[in-house]
């Protein structure tokens, strides 16, 4: 099922709780705008390439527009449409004054020099150009793109408006007005939620095991702040495998090895020839990738891709806890097995709302000219995604409803400002 579809879904449930009409629900269904071009660029080795472009504007009823831009060969329509209905819902929930859209660019960027992707950086730019800005569509980095293309569309921006636009665009270098903890950001967000909902339900996490699937920017440092506090991290995963202990695993030296060699079974593992001995003393094995879902923990944090739990393997997970740090990764047939077996999902468009949010910080420090420190961004990050639990965990209590249920019933309301 395509990701527009479980948006559709997801806003249906909210729609009928809230009374809404066919009118809003229309509305809140249907994106403003959908910007389509075809980006041309010279090639180093001569010829030229041309590339679809796509950005989707949602919905603006809260403030500019405001979502990533991503380079992939597979970015199309139907994928950026949804993934821009998602951050209009995501800005509502954690209540910053954005809407939502998304951009892409159907490109391999690992089949490109970096002086091509700087020019689809700046062709995407001058292609939309007249449809963005700090008060209009706030662009931001997404999957393939990075700080550094984020400033040369930045550049790019200002050389059509003729003036310094920091603002314009967040996910920057901080040489360019970047902000201090945007990287780490996405999964920061995500503890703090996290945090709330244990403190909520007096559980001690010290008591407690988790288990991670992925182990790129956001499942490492989730990884490293639930070992910090004391959670007993059992296993982790990449598309490798999943490396599992009956104890814990060695979060440091395991994300370490996975920076240096590229894989987390090369904790263990050299190619298909393994340590058994090893393995044995530290009560771990290798096993394929989705066999983290299925570990016998209490907390499950899948942070790599989306719809890994689906109705043809969700009986497996053991979990009582569910922590979506990825963006779609439980499939809506189910979510509603989960929610009523009493497992609590706490939901992406909650969870990993902490990368828009520090985005959200940089545009204010750029529009006010002021720098901010690492501790002024973690506690207004802490302060934002533990109101943003607050006012879901308690709407779902309200209504006996589940937190994603309560998530989208909030935003919604939000957006129609009823």
């Amino acid at each position: 099922m395509a990701a527009f579809e479980y948006f559709r879904q997801n806003v249906e449930k909210a729609a009928g709780l809230l009374g809404l009409s066919e009118e809003e629900r229309t509305r809140l269904t249907t994106p403003d705008r959908v910007l389509r071009a075809d980006l041309t660029i010279a090639l180093d080795a001569g010829g030229q390439a041309t590339f679809p472009a796509y950005r989707v504007q949602f919905n603006n009823a809260r403030g500019p527009y405001k979502g990533g831009i991503r380079f992939h060969p597979d970015a199309d329509e139907d994928e950026v449409t949804a993934l821009a209905a998602m951050m209009a819902i995501k800005c509502a929930v954690v209540d910053i004054p954005f809407g939502g859209a998304k951009g892409g660019v159907a490109v391999d960027p690992k089949k490109l020099s970096a002086r091509e992707l700087h020019k689809v950086a700046r062709a995407y730019v001058r292609a939309f150009g007249e449809h963005l800005g700090p008060d209009k569509d706030v662009p931001a980095p997404d999957v393939a793109t990075n700080a550094e293309l984020m400033g040369v569309m930045r550049l790019e921006y200002e050389n059509i408006v003729g003036h310094p636009s920091p603002a314009f665009i967040t996910g920057k270098p901080l040489s360019q007005g970047g902000i201090v903890g945007r990287d780490t950001a996405t999964a920061d967000g995500a503890i703090f939620v996290l945090a709330s909902l244990l403190a909520d339900n007096h559980k001690d996490p010290a008591s407690l095991s988790a288990a991670i699937q992925g182990a790129g920017n956001a499942g490492a440092q989730a990884a490293h702040l639930l070992s910090a506090m004391g959670v007993r991290v059992k296993s982790i995963a990449d598309q490798s495998g999943s490396l599992i202990c009956a104890g814990h695993v060695d979060v440091e030296t395991t994300l370490s090895i996975k920076s240096a060699k590229g894989s987390v079974r090369a904790a263990y593992c050299e190619g298909t020839v393994c340590d058994a001995a090893r393995m044995e003393k530290d009560k771990a094995q290798v096993l394929p990738s989705d066999a983290v879902l299925y570990d016998d923990v209490d907390i499950l944090v899948p942070a790599a891709l989306e719809e890994q739990i689906r109705m043809d393997n969700v009986d497996k997970v053991r979990a009582d806890i569910v922590l979506e740090v990825a963006n779609g990764p439980t499939t809506p047939e189910a979510d509603e097995v989960l929610g009523k077996r009493g497992v609590a999902v706490i939901p992406d468009v909650l969870s990993n709302a902490g990368g828009v949010t520090v985005s959200y910080f940089e545009w204010l420090q750029n529009k006010s000219g002021e720098a901010w420190d690492t501790a002024r961004v973690h506690d207004r990050l802490s302060e934002t995604m533990q109101d943003a639990y607050r006012d879901v965990a308690d709407f779902a209590l309200s209504h006996s409803i589940t937190l994603r249920e309560a998530a989208y019933a909030l935003a919604l309301s939000r957006i129609l400002d009823r």
